[in-house]
């Protein structure tokens, strides 16, 4: 079987390999998803004991439906993206083959289908589910249909619910359950709100709470149009926050998000393969256009509520929620980003005290897991130190220091037990190697000493954690090994490994990671398995390029296809530009308003450079590939440089900016009022309809996109092939009918032969 076939199989080798990982609160007990094997896509809910270091068998999503269930729903053919980057505003440092795939499996309604595609998950069975902070229960959906499961007992059973469910959360005293439901019916009235009428068209969002004896009440729910307690578009997509409700400690209130998307226009995509099918109507939040409005409230579960109070005209963004002991906390920022606030919620009144302020010229960046509260009553932000010779991505408690400038901060995980009685903060993040993602031990305790942080790992590689009591699970990803590997840590004890039925990839990829030009751009050079020095090969410039998006690292599952690519026939490079994180603040910013000119000569100068130390490089025959922002890319590249680039595969391209999202757009171009010649200049229409000054500058375009694709619509590349068609530019278009932005179900690997042979023809 051929590396495309058996990556379609294996999901990229991610079926049967542990994911969506859970420690207790106490470290008594690990949760995990895995399917039974590397080409079963169906994920049960497993439990690793830490006492006795065994595994046993939650629940099995088979088993739940019983002999008459809709098995094809759980065991439905899904697989991976077409692209690992998956969106133009992707939010993972390092591509997950864990976390993308089919939006379509398992997914009884279309609320359910929109926060899959946004949280890139197409895995069947069990896809998701949630726990009390003791870990003690768990609660998911399999086809819609609602289960809770006792983490102690071993019990599982059906929880009866009105209508389908999605995003269901036990509250943090595991006693009753929160769950947002499409109404199929008209609903009873609440007394936190209208009637619902799904009569009126639209998203109906209902937050419903079901109590331990099994009653089910409506929490909150509007008319068609405003949803409760799901996260909006714009906070999913470019916020990284995909809840919409948050439980409050002692499990009497919740913390609901209201959605008005009523102000946005309704795109309506339809798949042009099913011409049967009616349009699906979209509520959009396109550039320089209005957003969803949305507001915060404390919903009593006896019928009170509270509003929450802060300035949502000026501030329309909320960007995270978190809720401890100590009282709710959130961010909320300006629409171009430049400036925002940590609130303190008072739970009882629902005003707001300002935490901190985080301002940014260019825009604010917020560190993954901040803010919080720290023990001792001060609130951890993350933000940037960019004075006294210092360009650094650090943490702040109440203003004060608490990482070195050294280290580049990406994401707290959560706390340390130490023996000083005051807990250290566990950090992912780089120390100088970008390609490299470390764990860090940071000392939180005021007192002598300065700023201390010790790294925790010390292989090269791509490290990740969570963590819960003194229980640490450390996932490890490298060029050493296939795939990456849970190990469960207790104290300075490991205590076991999260077993694995993944399949081994074919290939163990060895690309040569360099540091070009003077600004020491991370690059990636892949020779072909049998490649012989002195013998010129054509080159594959394989690209992302993408703010908040690194595609250099240090772990083999990147370099698995682009492996297939240099066995192929391709010198295969890979080049992270400025823009992308890992670095520095200044290395990222410096693309403000201005990404289409230092993105692409950064890409041409790297390339350049690698073929200096490279000779086998024939820069006479490069070609470049890339999807959304990489699809954007490889697309501009072709039309800016044809001196360079003599072909180009472009999948899902933001073909015009105005036609993209406006959190994502305007934090990097601004609003389209203020600054149409940013917009034109960086439009690949504007570029396409240039005329053709000399033939040899007509390079062909291969274009690919989804048509049911909600992020990057088909009119992206409908409108480009037509601009190029006007001027007599050569292209092609490959239309994937029913498809997303994800591209799935083995779609991707089936368009690699058709790229493959589009290349060679036209090198």
């Amino acid at each position: 079987m051929d590396y495309p076939e058996l990556a379609a199989r294996t999901r990229r080798f991610s079926r049967g390999a542990p994911r969506a990982v859970t420690v207790a609160g106490d470290g008594s007990r690990v949760l995990f998803l895995r399917s039974g094997g590397p080409t079963d896509p169906a994920e049960a809910l497993w439990l690793f004991d830490v006492a006795s270091g065994t595994e046993r068998l939650v629940a099995d999503p088979a088993g739940l439906l019983g002999p008459d269930g809709d098995t094809d729903r759980i065991r439905g053919d899904d697989m991976d993206p077409a692209m690992m980057q998956g969106d133009s505003g992707p939010r993972a440092g390092l591509p997950d083959e864990t976390d993308s795939h089919d939006p379509t499996a398992a997914a009884p309604h279309s609320t359910e289908r929109a926060l899959r595609e946004r949280l890139r998950l197409s895995a069947s069975g069990i896809a998701q589910y949630a726990t009390d902070p003791a870990a003690k229960v768990a609660v998911f959906t399999v086809s819609g249909r609602l289960f809770r499961a006792d983490l102690v007992h071993g019990d599982v059973v059906e929880v009866a619910v009105t209508g389908p469910v999605v995003d269901p959360r036990p509250d943090p005293t595991g006693q009753r359950l929160a769950y947002v439901t499409d109404a199929s019916r008209a609903p009873e009235p609440t007394g936190n709100g209208g009637p619902s009428d799904p009569a009126a068209g639209g998203r109906i969002g209902q937050l419903r709470v079901v109590e331990h004896d099994g009653t089910d009440t409506l929490l909150a729910g509007e008319d068609a149009g405003v949803t409760w307690g799901l996260a909006e578009f714009i906070a999913a997509e470019e916020f990284d926050r995909f809840r919409g409700y948050w439980w409050a400690p002692d499990g009497r209130s919740i913390l609901a998000a209201r959605v008005d998307e009523s102000r946005l226009p309704r795109w309506h995509l339809h798949d042009p393969g099913d011409p049967a099918s009616p349009p699906r109507s979209v509520a959009y939040p396109r550039a320089g256009g209005p957003n969803a409005e949305v507001s915060l409230h404390l919903l009593d579960l006896d019928g009170g509520w509270v509003d929450v109070h802060w300035d949502r005209e000026t501030y329309p963004y909320l960007v995270s929620v978190e809720w401890a002991e100590t009282g709710p906390l959130i961010t909320v920022l300006r629409r171009l980003q430049q400036h925002g606030l940590v609130l303190a919620v008072d739970p009882r009144t629902g005003e707001t005290q300002v935490h901190a302020e985080l301002a940014d010229p260019r825009w604010v960046d917020p560190v993954a897991g901040t803010p919080r509260h720290l023990p001792d009553g001060r609130v951890l932000v993350g933000g940037e130190l960019a004075h006294d010779g210092y360009d650094a991505r650090c943490l702040f408690a109440d203003g004060t220091l608490l990482t070195p400038p050294s280290l580049y901060v990406r994401r707290v995980v959560g706390w340390l037990p130490n023996r000083n009685g005051s807990p250290d903060l566990l950090v992912e993040g780089s120390n100088g190697e970008p390609s490299q993602q470390h764990l860090f031990r940071i000392r939180t305790a005021i007192g002598a000493g300065g700023i201390d942080a010790r790294r925790l790992t010390a292989d090269p590689g791509w490290h990740s954690a969570v963590v819960g009591g003194d229980v640490l699970v450390v996932q490890t990803r490298s060029l050493d090994q296939a795939g990456g590997q849970w190990t469960v840590w207790q104290g300075d004890r490991e205590v076991g490994v999260l077993r694995s039925s993944a399949a081994t990839p074919p290939y163990a990829p060895r690309p040569a990671l360099e540091r070009v030009t003077d600004r020491r751009l991370p690059a990636a050079v892949l020779y072909p398995g049998n490649h012989v020095a002195g013998r010129r090969l054509p080159v594959l410039l394989d690209v992302y390029g993408g703010p908040g998006h690194q595609e250099v690292v240090a772990a083999r599952s990147a370099w698995l296809e682009r492996q297939w690519w240099a066995d192929s026939g391709f010198a295969v490079v890979t080049i992270d530009n400025r823009g992308t994180p890992g670095i520095a603040p200044s290395f990222e910013k410096v693309i403000h308003r201005r990404l289409a000119d230092v993105i692409l000569a950064d890409q041409a100068d790297a390339l350049t450079a690698l073929a200096g130390k490279h000779p086998d490089l024939d820069l006479g025959r490069v070609a470049i590939r890339g999807w959304s922002f990489g699809g954007w890319l490889a697309a501009l590249a072709v039309l800016r440089r044809p001196d360079l680039f003599r072909c180009a595969v472009a999948g899902a391209p933001v073909s015009d900016w105005t036609l993209y999202d406006t959190a994502y757009t305007e934090r990097y171009l601004g609003l389209p009022s203020d600054s149409p010649e940013v917009y034109a200049h960086h439009s690949l229409l504007e570029l396409a309809r240039e005329p053709v000054r000399a033939p040899d500058e007509a390079r062909p375009i291969l274009l690919v996109h989804g048509l049911a694709d909600d992020n990057v619509v088909a009119a992206h590349t409908l409108r480009l092939s037509a601009a190029l068609l006007a001027t007599g530019r050569p292209h092609s278009v490959i239309p994937l009918t029913g498809a997303t932005h994800m591209a799935a179900g083995g779609t991707a690997e089936r368009l690699l032969a058709l790229e493959l042979d589009f290349l060679r023809r036209h090198l």
